[in-house]
């Protein structure tokens, strides 16, 4: 969900952006183009980090699922000692 939201957020972003830029096509002035310059190159970094982002966001998923698949029975025996360990330090919390 927060991907998703993360997601709308910088896609809205950039369309924000962009209106701008063709908002002030028709503005004359130095000072005026070289922000336009300065935000189309924003708008580009942004995006090859968010492209940087999920690519590293699904290398990380397939591996973990390999070394799941890899191990089985080590991550189960994981999963239960991360649960326990929550479930203790939640009923001491009460």
């Amino acid at each position: 969900m927060k991907k998703q939201t993360a997601q709308n957020d910088f896609q809205s972003l950039a369309e924000d952006a962009q209106a701008l830029l063709s908002a002030t096509t028709d503005v004359a002035g130095e000072k005026v183009a070289e922000a336009r310059k300065r935000l189309t190159a924003a708008i580009e970094r942004g995006k090859e980090a968010w492209e940087n982002v999920q690519e590293r966001a699904v290398a990380g998923a397939k591996a973990t699922d390999q070394v799941i698949r890899d191990h089985p029975y080590q991550a189960i025996g994981v999963a239960f000692g991360v649960g326990a360990l929550i479930g203790f330090l939640i009923s001491r919390r009460d």
